[in-house]
């Protein structure tokens, strides 16, 4: 199948879950089965009883932003990537140079290579679209534990700087408190995770493994 095919096709799937997860969100058994499935495992492990719901909080962040980024570095080649961008640069920069002087014959030269630049973009960039799959699958689940969860812990305020009793469900600008705490932590603590995952994807290791599961490009 071609890279443009396979894009297609991975497209398609996650359209498909996109309006399956808005059927779950909308029906309150499927979801809440989901929920109870997920608490399982969850809440002994990162619900300490709901006396902590800032530091869950901060621990489902960690695990979202990590599961998140390690499907990402899976699918995607990042050297491939590199390599794309690099090239592409160098084609705009030397079609740029040889239209400002006027060398035609340079211009329909460079012009033919487009395709196959296009081409290089287009097979470096396809694994950007199933870590998105895997995001629906694992991480959306997750999401609706901790909403979930939030709404039946017995103590929901936390201490900032200018306010020393902050609730969780207090609504600031567009979200509520506690979402703005797990974006915050996913941001912070997801630049380390896919920092360190995207230099650990350079190495020979990774490169090793990737084809033994059968993932690599190359």
């Amino acid at each position: 199948m071609s890279s443009a095919g396979s894009q297609g096709g991975q497209m398609m799937l996650l359209m498909l879950l996109m309006f399956l997860m808005l059927f779950i969100f909308g029906d309150p058994g499927i979801s809440s089965a989901i929920v109870t499935a997920i608490n399982v495992v969850l809440y002994p492990a990162i619900g300490f009883n709901g006396n902590y719901p800032v530091l869950t909080l901060f621990l489902a962040g960690i695990i979202v932003v990590f599961l998140s980024s390690f499907f990402q570095n899976l699918f995607v080649d990042w050297k491939k990537m590199g390599e794309s961008q690099e090239i592409s640069k160098a084609f705009q920069k030397e079609l740029s140079k040889a239209r400002k002087e006027g060398n035609m014959n340079r211009v329909k030269k460079l012009m033919k290579l487009q395709p196959e630049i296009m081409k290089r973009q287009t097979e470096a960039s396809s694994g950007m679209m199933k870590p998105m799959i895997f995001l629906f699958i694992f991480i959306v689940p997750i999401f609706m534990w901790l909403r979930a969860f939030l709404g039946v812990v017995p103590y929901y305020y936390f201490t900032v700087p200018w306010n020393n009793r902050v609730s969780l469900f207090d609504r600031s600008i567009l979200w509520q408190a506690w979402l703005w705490l797990y974006l915050i932590f996913s941001m912070v603590v997801g630049q380390i995770i896919r920092q360190g995952l995207k230099w650990l994807s350079w190495s020979q290791w990774w490169g090793k493994t990737k084809k033994r599961i059968g993932l690599s490009s190359s």
